[in-house]
Order: C-alpha cells, then sequence, then structure tokens
C-alpha cells in the first residue's frame, strides 16, 4: 500500500492501522506502533545479546567522571554530574546501543523513514527535570520525524527518581514561539524549556491528566514520540543511582533545527549540523531529498496567473529559506 501521506511518521498518521495491516509488521512491530500511536510510548525489550556486558563496561568507564562515589552505599549520588552527553563519541558501547541495528530497523519501519542515531545523554542518577517535550529542542520539516528511546541500565527503584510521562499527549498542540507569544531566534535562554512550561502546566489542568512512571526493570527500553511530555520524578532517596542512555534519534530527508531558538513563520531557523552516530557520516538538511541550499537555488518562481502550475518555491518561500540559511 501506497502512503499518501508521506510527510507524517506513520506512527503520528490517522492512517497508521490500515497501512500497518497492509505493511509487513510482525506482531510484536505492530504492537510497539500501536502503543506510540495511542499512547505515544512503547515499551520493548532492548535487542542485544551483549547487553549485560555493556552496561557494566559503561558503569566502568563513565562512573568516575560524574564526581561522586557512585559505589559508596551511603553516598549522596544527587550532589555530583547528572549525565554525560555524547560519550558515544568516545565510549564502543555507548555507540553500539545507540547504534543497534535493530532498533534501526524498527524505528524506520514504523516512522516510514530511515532512522540515524545523533546524541546520547548517560545518567547515573535521575534528571528530576519537569515535565516537557523534546519537540521544542529537536524539530525537523516536515514535522515529528523524531524520536527518543530511553534504556534502564538497572532496577529502577520508585525512590530513585523513576521516568515519567503523559499518555497521550504527543497528540497535544506541538509547542511553538508564535503559540506562546515570543521570538525564539537569536535569543538566549537558561533552559529551551522555560518559555513553555507554563502552557504545558495549563494543558496538564485542562486535560486532567496525570503522569505514569516507568518502574523499569535493567534492559527495559522505552520510545517516546517527539512531541510527549515526559520528565524525572523526584528522587526520594539520594543514596540510590538510576543508570539509564537516552539516545535521540531523527529520520532522514528532513531539515533539522531548534524550534525554541527559531521563527518558522519568518523562516529564521536555527538550523541543525547532524552527523549520524551510526556510520559518523553527516547528515544534510534536504527537502524532497534535494539538499535545501540547492532546493531553494534551482527552485524558479511560478508562473504568473498560473495557480496550480507553480514549480519549486516561490519568491517568498525562496527567500525565507534564504534568511534560515542567514543569506
Amino acid at each position: 500500500m501506497t502512503n499518501p501521506l508521506p510527510g507524517l511518521p506513520l506512527i503520528e498518521s490517522p492512517l497508521f492501522f490500515a497501512m500497518a495491516d497492509a505493511s509487513e509488521l510482525n506482531e510484536e512491530e505492530k504492537r510497539i506502533g500501536r502503543d506510540l500511536f495511542e499512547q505515544g510510548y512503547a515499551v520493548f525489550d532492548f535487542p542485544d545479546p551483549d547487553l549485560d556486558s555493556r552496561i557494566a563496561g559503561i558503569k566502568r568507564r563513565l562512573g568516575p567522571r560524574y564526581g561522586v562515589d557512585l559505589t559508596d552505599p551511603v553516598a549522596d549520588k544527587t550532589i555530583g554530574e547528572r549525565r554525560i552527553q555524547d560519550a558515544w563519541q568516545t565510549d564502543p558501547d555507548v555507540k553500539a546501543i545507540a547504534a543497534n541495528s535493530a532498533v534501526l530497523e524498527l524505528l524506520s519501519k514504523l516512522y516510514g523513514r530511515q532512522a540515524f542515531p545523533f546524541q546520547t545523554l548517560n545518567f547515573p542518577v535521575g534528571t528530576q527535570q519537569e515535565a516537557h517535550s523534546d519537540i521544542v529542542h529537536f524539530s525537523c520539516l516536515p514535522e515529528k520525524f523524531m524520536c527518543g528511546v530511553w534504556l534502564a541500565m538497572e532496577d529502577i527503584h520508585p525512590d530513585a527518581g523513576p521516568l515519567f510521562y503523559y499518555p497521550g499527549s504527543h497528540r497535544w498542540p506541538v509547542m511553538s514561539n508564535a503559540l506562546v507569544g515570543r521570538r525564539g531566534f537569536e535569543t538566549s535562554l537558561g533552559s529551551a524549556q522555560d518559555p513553555y512550561e507554563e502552557a504545558w502546566r495549563a494543558l496538564c489542568a485542562a486535560q486532567d491528566a496525570h503522569p505514569s512512571t516507568f518502574l523499569a526493570r535493567k534492559g527495559q527500553a522505552l520510545i517516546w514520540c517527539a512531541n510527549l511530555l515526559h520528565g524525572g520524578s523526584a528522587q526520594t532517596d539520594p543514596r540510590r543511582t538510576r543508570w539509564s542512555q537516552v539516545t535521540h534519534y531523527y529520520f532522514e530527508d528532513c531539515i533539522y533545527y531548534t524550534p525554541a531558538f527559531s521563527d518558522e513563520a519568518l523562516g529564521k531557523l536555527q538550523m541543525r549540523k547532524l552527523t549520524s552516530i551510526a556510520d559518523g557520516k553527516p547528515r544534510p538538511n534536504l527537502y524532497q531529498g534535494q539538499p535545501v541550499e540547492a532546493a531553494c537555488a534551482q527552485s524558479g518562481p511560478a508562473a504568473a496567473g498560473s495557480a496550480g502550475k507553480g514549480r519549486g518555491f516561490g519568491p517568498k518561500a525562496r527567500r525565507a529559506l534564504r534568511r534560515a540559511f542567514g543569506r
């Protein structure tokens, strides 16, 4: 079955069930896709026979970098560094988890485009972050071709600040600067989430939404959609660890940018220059398979009076894309 809406991730599309039934997804893949479509997240067992040894190696190599004795059973684990970003650049097991071929194949099937990992975060304790959606940090055109995968690297105790999420919140309005009444391009923020927190709280109250927590066992992983509201619960026992790895994924043939520092309506995008963790190669910003700069330069204006027969980008769109690239 040909997908008539390729600009939507399959698991975000109103055609998901029809497309899934006509696809070659197995029953477990359909279950994961259905959970993503309906709830905005899905739990699965991470497919790596060497996972235990990888986790042990990551803990051994990264542990000393957090600035606290994570092996001392009575030490306050929350006073050290809470995360290491992009440890994949130096740690082979972090990279192997991020670039797991079975996960890449699964995500590519469920989204309808080839997935690639571009960022890792490794945590020894919970984040205790307020509820937020990743889409204000990582978005793209077409929208929502981004997801996160959170991997439990030990059994997670309720007192260790487990991950929480709001089921179904991926279908709430996507936060943007236009939506909350601010301009973002070339601004500075203490946190990219700050401008949207009041709106998220208002949505939770209006929807009478209640968070669910993920008391994962070691080796379980959770995929979440780009717009799913999630965060880290308060850690009530500071002696406990909550080892985990987050990998963020984009999908090919998109324009990648940071919405918190962009004004889409003005064509001012803080573009991202990305490298795939899997193969170390750059992933360019593309529009319909063509590099954005080339698409902008080569598109001609629509002929006057020929509604419906225009070719490529119109002059306003070309000017907007040139502004996005600072030209």
